[in-house]
């Protein structure tokens, strides 16, 4: 396969060039063939941790996803999955979720699957994907949007929910922010609680792998 050009939307505004292409840095050591180009919103310096800072998300991801379908694959990066169905319906190109890709790979590897977000809501996609299967114990303590994962408390605070998870009965933890990418915490919590724990970019960059390998038939 040609190697192919994945487009990465950030919805927490980020000047450092370094942290805006975390993801899509992860995406190309995870997936060698995809190639990303990383942009993000404007006007988001907390991203999307609740329903209001989604509907303010949702009209720029669109604008800034309109100017770049020429990408062979579109990945919003965000677990709440803001504009993605909207945009499934505008542009041919195929358009990732973070959520939606969380959750169908949780399904695959648990029967009682754990969430640890940021928002006080489940996600959609984790709801329609997992629902009665789902264990939701709330946020992590002191967690309200992804700029505190970035500090050793919000660390921790996201290990003892896993734990707390896996106590109430779940063989695998769905993570429900793309920010636990960024700190690369699915490894640290399937070495303490011994169970999968799904990383939001690989899984979101999975899928966009699978529609560019599907796009090659």
């Amino acid at each position: 396969m040609v190697r192919k050009n994945i487009v990465v939307i950030r919805v927490v505004t980020l000047e450092d060039q370094t942290l805006l292409r975390m993801h899509g840095d992860l995406i190309e050591a995870y997936y060698p063939a995809l190639r990303t180009d990383s942009y993000c919103i404007g006007e988001q310096p907390r991203g999307v941790c609740d329903l209001k800072t989604k509907t303010l998300a949702v009209p720029k991801i669109i604008a800034l996803a309109k100017k770049h379908q020429d990408a062979d694959a579109i990945v919003i990066s965000c677990c709440d999955d803001p504009a993605v169905e909207e945009l499934r319906e505008m542009l041919s190109v195929p358009v990732i979720g973070a959520g939606t890709a969380v959750s169908a790979v949780a399904r695959s590897l648990g029967k009682r699957v754990g969430i640890i977000g940021i928002t006080e809501y489940v996600p959609e996609p984790y709801r329609r994907i997992l629902g009665d299967d789902l264990i939701d114990l709330g946020r992590p303590e002191g967690v309200t949007c992804t700029l505190d994962l970035m500090i050793g408390a919000g660390r921790e605070s996201v290990l003892r929910k896993a734990r707390e998870l896996k106590a109430q009965g779940a063989n695998c933890i769905a993570l429900a922010c793309t920010g636990m990418s960024t700190i690369r915490i699915a490894r640290e919590i399937e070495n303490s609680c011994g169970i999968p724990a799904v990383d939001p970019v690989m899984a979101e960059g999975l899928f966009a792998y699978y529609a560019c390998l599907q796009s090659e038939r």
